[in-house]
C-alpha cells in the first residue's frame, strides 16, 4: 500500500485489497506498518490512537474480516499508551469472525540518523516500545508476530520459533534507502535461519511527510525461497503455505536443534 494522511481513503483502499485477497480464496491476510495512516508528521498518528477494544480502525478491521471470512494481521495501528504524547504503533489480530485474537506491540523503534542522506527518524518522540513478544495460532499456522524495525534483531526471532512459529509476519514501511541496502536479505536470512514463513507486506512510494518507502512486498518459504513479490503498486500478493513444511525442513535440517549459544 501506498497509505497517506487521508484514513478514510486509506481504509477504503485496504477494504478493496482485502477483499480480493478474500475472493482469491486467501485465509489470511497481512497488511502493511501503518496501513491506516502515515501523517506529514510522526505526532499526527496521535489524533488516530485507539483504546484497544474500541475504535474506527479497529470497528473498520472487524467488520472486513467478517465480511470477507478472513483472518486479518493489521500491519499497524495507532494504540493508545499511559503517555498522551505517545502511542504505540500496534499489531492486532482479528479472526475470520471479526474477533481480536491478539496484540503485538512494536518493540524496537527506528531512531535511526543517515547523514549522508540528509534522513532522520526518531520513532521514539511519537511512539511507545512494547516489551512482550506475541505468537498467534491461525489458519495457516502460528504466526511470530513483529513490525518493520524488528527485522534486524534475530534474537527476537528466535524467541519467536522457541514460542511456536512456523510462520514470521513482518508488516512494514521501510525507508527507500536501507530497503534498496537490505531488505530481501535480511528477509530470507530470517527464513532461512528460523525454517519458517516469512510474510512481509510494505508501504511503497512517496508519503505525506515527504519520505520514500521501499515496497516490494514479499512472501518468503522457510528454505528462503521467494514465493510472492509485488511491484511498487496498491495491489495483493498471494501464496499457498504448507503448514507442514517448517516442522519437517526442522526435522530433516536440525540446524535449530544444533544451536550452541542460546
Amino acid at each position: 500500500m501506498n497509505s497517506g494522511d487521508n484514513l478514510n481513503q486509506n481504509l477504503e483502499l485496504a477494504a478493496r485489497l482485502l477483499a480480493e485477497a478474500a475472493a482469491d480464496g486467501c485465509a489470511l491476510a497481512v497488511l502493511p506498518e501503518n496501513f491506516p495512516f502515515m501523517g506529514a508528521r510522526g505526532k499526527d498518528k496521535l489524533q488516530h490512537a485507539e483504546e484497544l477494544g474500541a475504535g474506527p480502525i479497529q470497528d473498520f478491521l472487524a467488520d472486513t474480516a467478517r465480511n470477507n471470512n478472513l483472518w486479518i494481521i493489521s500491519g499497524s495501528i495507532p494504540l493508545r499508551s499511559s503517555d498522551p504524547g505517545r502511542c504505540y504503533g500496534a499489531t492486532l489480530v482479528v479472526d475470520a469472525n471479526g474477533n481480536t485474537q491478539n496484540c503485538y506491540r512494536k518493540i524496537h523503534l527506528f531512531d535511526v540518523d543517515l547523514p549522508d542522506r540528509g534522513e532522520r527518524y526518531r520513532e521514539s518522540a511519537s511512539m511507545m516500545p512494547g516489551d512482550e513478544l506475541v505468537v498467534q495460532d491461525t489458519p495457516v499456522g502460528c504466526v511470530g508476530l513483529s513490525i518493520c524495525y524488528d527485522l534486524r534483531f534475530p534474537e527476537l526471532y528466535r524467541k519467536l520459533v522457541e514460542m511456536g512459529a512456523v510462520v514470521l509476519s513482518v508488516p512494514a514501511a521501510f525507508t527507500l534507502t536501507t530497503g534498496n541496502a537490505h531488505w530481501h536479505t535480511l528477509l530470507r536470512a530470517r527464513a532461512i535461519e528460523n525454517l519458517a514463513y516469512v510474510i512481509a507486506p510494505g508501504q511503497f512510494g512517496q508519503h505525506s511527510d515527504g519520505r520514500t518507502t521501499y515496497g516490494h512486498s514479499l512472501i518468503i518459504d522457510p528454505w528462503g525461497r521467494i514465493l510472492a513479490e509485488a511491484a511498487e503498486s496498491n495491489c495483493v500478493i498471494t501464496s499457498d503455505l504448507d503448514p507442514g513444511l517448517p516442522q519437517k525442513l526442522r526435522r530433516e535440517f536440525p540446524a535449530l536443534s544444533h544451536r550452541v549459544f542460546k
